[in-house]
């Protein structure tokens, strides 16, 4: 049996990667979490490694001035809004400490040209869309296990906990969405069990009812997925009832996923009920006018609609399009930038990864009758060339948002080749982010940062950067 390693007075002083903290006590550093910056806990210290001792929080000693109560019951174990429990303005404090960070000590970036975060108007019922696992057994927190340690696994549905595939916390009330979502998941949860559906079960891959996914846009229309092994009697009569219910469900689809695995963007789907897509607007400021975004089940799409908006806004004003330039936007998804800024450029080329998100792209440029725009599908590194170059044109200005794991060297270099005037890059993960702009730093110049805050209550942080040709 391990001994346990006590260490009492370690003060939390700051937020660590993917949502751990940082301790200190008498010069040694500790990693831990579930606890807050301003916090004194007592830790079992379990490991070492990268130079930092990690543990678990035994006691709070004292608690944060910066800590509140959370709005959540399941906060403690669903790990969704690992945060809840830290005044909303302290959040994003450290959000854009942790920008600044990465900027200096990846990028080395000196005197950085910020604007101040852009913090969420909505921190709670923000998201335009959830998903929730159906199994047969769910698992037991800590408290209900010493109540009863015979208590018997019934069926939930909910989130994984982290770090597990097989064990999903059951959730009665979630705040991320607007609470209707709860309210048609727990109708379908009991009526699944009205009519027998047998929920999945991960460890011997039987059961049929596997997933519900659950979009809405702003006009309060909703979409649901509901993803299952095989399509039976009964689940015919589970649409029934959910159509019959819920009229502000405009999209009812079934998708058959019979893989080990829950991802199901490769699985066949069927149209059971009304429209095959939701339609979101986002608006310019300033008069600029309005777009219509199609979303389809599968497609991609920004999961805070209103802070979205936002962002958009300011790639469209860092950008300073006046008409006359050719604009790359690499990583364009759906087109969502490249539309958004379509009406102040002269031609917008956009290319993504994936086909079928190019595929909604065209369909979105049609919806609003854009006819600048060209997409074009391929993994970057090998369609960003100086043939593609030659045969498009040079870019005045170039959008960037590539996925979290950033830019590939192939495609910084093409970039430093091509010399846009301006890039601004949009960045999910502002420590790749530092990375590629130093290595564009040889030839461009940082005149503008500015963080987002996507997801309320998390670690996550976006960031905007915006660069000159004349480093």
């Amino acid at each position: 049996m391990r001994k346990k390693k006590i260490v009492e007075g370690v003060e939390i002083v700051d937020l660590g990667a993917k949502g751990k903290v940082i301790g200190k006590k008498d010069g040694e550093a500790y990693l831990t979490k579930g606890v807050i910056p301003g916090d004194i806990v007592t830790l079992d210290v379990r490991k070492k490694r990268k130079g930092m001792k990690e543990g678990m929080v035994q006691t709070i000693e004292s608690s944060s001035p910066f800590r509140v109560d959370p709005v959540c019951a399941h906060q403690a174990f669903c790990g969704g809004c690992s945060w809840q429990e830290m005044d909303y303005a302290k959040q994003i404090e450290y959000k854009e400490k942790n920008v600044f960070q990465q900027l200096r000590r990846i990028g080395h970036f000196e005197n950085i040209p910020s604007e101040p975060i852009m913090g969420a108007h909505q921190i709670f019922h923000y998201r335009n869309k959830m998903e929730f696992t159906f199994v047969k057994e769910r698992w037991l927190t800590p408290e209900e296990l010493q109540k009863d340690e015979h208590i018997l696994k019934d069926e939930g549905a909910g989130f994984h906990v982290p770090g597990r595939f097989d064990w999903v916390l059951h959730i009665d009330e979630c705040h991320l969405q607007h609470s209707f979502h709860n309210e048609i998941r727990n109708f379908v949860f009991d009526k699944a069990k009205e009519l027998e559906i047998p929920f999945f079960n991960p460890k011997d891959k039987t059961g049929i009812l596997r997933n519900i996914l659950l979009r809405n846009n702003r006009k309060d229309e909703w979409m649901i997925l509901m993803i299952v092994s095989e399509v039976t009697d009964s689940l015919t009569e589970l649409y029934t009832a959910i159509i019959e219910r819920f009229p502000s469900v405009i999209s009812l689809w079934s998708i058959i996923n019979d893989k080990v695995n829950d991802s199901f963007t490769d699985c066949p789907a069927t149209l059971i009920h009304g429209r095959p897509e939701l339609t979101e607007t986002f608006h310019r400021a300033d008069g600029g006018g309005s777009l219509d975004y199609l979303i389809g089940p599968k497609s991609f799409f920004q999961t805070n609609s209103h802070q979205a908006e936002r962002l958009y806004g300011l790639v469209y004003d860092w950008a300073g399009l006046t008409g006359n330039e050719l604009v790359y936007d690499l990583y364009t998804g759906t087109g969502s930038i490249a539309l958004f800024v379509a009406d102040k450029a002269q031609k917008v080329v956009g290319v993504e990864y994936v086909p079928e998100a190019i595929e909604d792209a065209k369909k979105n440029a049609e919806l609003n009758s854009i006819g600048n725009c060209q997409f074009l599908a391929g993994d970057m590194k090998d369609v960003l060339t100086a043939d593609f170059i030659s045969e498009h044109g040079r870019p005045d200005v170039l959008i960037t948002d590539p996925p979290r794991a950033g830019m590939h060297a192939d495609v910084v270099e093409r970039i430093l080749e091509a010399k846009p005037k301006r890039i601004v890059y949009v960045s999910c993960d502002p420590a790749t982010q530092a990375r590629d702009l130093a290595m564009l730093a040889s030839k461009y110049t940082l005149i503008r940062t500015r963080a987002v805050d996507m997801f309320p209550h998390t670690s996550h942080t976006e960031n905007v950067a915006l660069l000159e040709l004349g480093g």
